[in-house]
């Protein structure tokens, strides 16, 4: 006999991490589903590659009287 599956929809994390905390104590095996899209796999790149020059010091300071220039 196959187990039946339930789906739960919390409105928010508190809910979320409850039922979480629950299946982990009765030891139910789980997953977690988003339906949220991921971000964009180029624009995510370009932010990280801006976060390592950031770190690197590879950045230009732009005076704010010049910044409409």
């Amino acid at each position: 006999m196959k187990s039946p599956e339930m789906v739960f929809h919390p409105s928010n994390m508190d809910e979320v991490n409850a039922l979480k905390a629950i299946a982990k104590a009765l030891k139910i095996k789980f997953e977690m589903i988003t339906s949220e899209k991921p971000y964009n796999a180029e624009f995510v790149e370009k932010i990280l590659e801006s976060k390592k020059q950031i770190e690197a010091g590879k950045t230009v300071k732009i005076d704010l009287n010049d910044l409409w220039k």
